[in-house]
């Protein structure tokens, strides 16, 4: 028999790779993929899955593509096995000040983090509703929930994310597909904040960055809830985060 297999859309050096370890730890086939560019550091991740002793594979993929995400899945359900759980966590995090923002760089922003949602939810559900079971969990942001300064285009898409995950939930809920939104409340520790922020090694010893293992761990437990208990959305931030 195939094994429960876990797609993982977007799984980037941070929170991706600790989505990857953590659900591969639990027995799980994980599906990895990112833009075609980033395929040699994509398979280099799953070679350390596979070096611990799980199983994992590679692709390059343009989340935005319709025809190249309903291929993914086709292929991975025939040669891989049933998508047992979905990750959506492309970011797109950018920021121009309204002044600055282009109609293309609005337009892409939302293609990644939006449409790619959709696309990618879309999809999960169309396999995993004639089974009755699934979960699919879409990573939001602080932009989720309100729009700073600078960052309209990214609070618009991710605010549009937010909405898809609630009605695909009403949805799929009584069809008994799981669908979860988190919002990601803080800087992850990964390769964005290390190129970014000077400090990220002091605030990784303090706990004042979320550390892309714990947060991984929490999507794990959403995959794991019980149908009679099921939660929607949380939110996840450091200790020292204001909100």
């Amino acid at each position: 028999m195939k094994k429960p297999t876990c797609l993982i859309m977007g799984a980037g050096i941070g929170l991706g790779t600790g989505l990857a370890h953590a659900f591969a730890a639990e027995g799980l086939c994980v599906c990895l993929t990112r833009r075609p560019r980033n395929l040699p550091e994509l398979e280099a991740l799953a070679g350390d899955i596979r070096s611990a002793g799980g199983e994992a594979h590679a692709f390059g993929v343009d989340a935005r593509d319709e025809a190249q995400v309903a291929a993914l899945v086709d292929r991975i359900e025939a040669e891989i096995g049933p998508l047992d759980v979905v990750v959506f966590n492309i970011g797109a995090n950018v920021r121009f000040s309204i002044r600055e923002t282009t109609a293309r760089v609005f337009h892409k922003v939302w293609e990644m983090a939006t449409f790619a949602g959709f696309l990618t939810g879309r999809e999960a559900a169309r396999v995993m509703v004639p089974r009755g079971r699934g979960t699919i969990i879409f990573t939001g942001a602080t932009a989720s929930m309100r729009g700073a300064a600078g960052f309209a285009a990214f609070a618009s898409a991710k605010h549009g994310l937010r909405a898809l995950a609630q009605s695909m939930a009403r949805e799929l809920g009584p069809q008994g597909i799981h669908v979860a939104h988190t919002i990601v409340d803080g800087l992850v520790d990964g390769k964005f904040a290390r190129a970014n922020f000077a400090d990220v090694g002091q605030r990784a010893d303090r706990d004042s960055i979320l550390h892309p293992a714990d947060i991984a761990q929490t999507y794990v437990n959403l995959w794991r809830q019980p149908r009679s208990a099921w939660t929607h959305e949380l939110d996840l931030r450091p200790w020292t985060e204001n909100f």
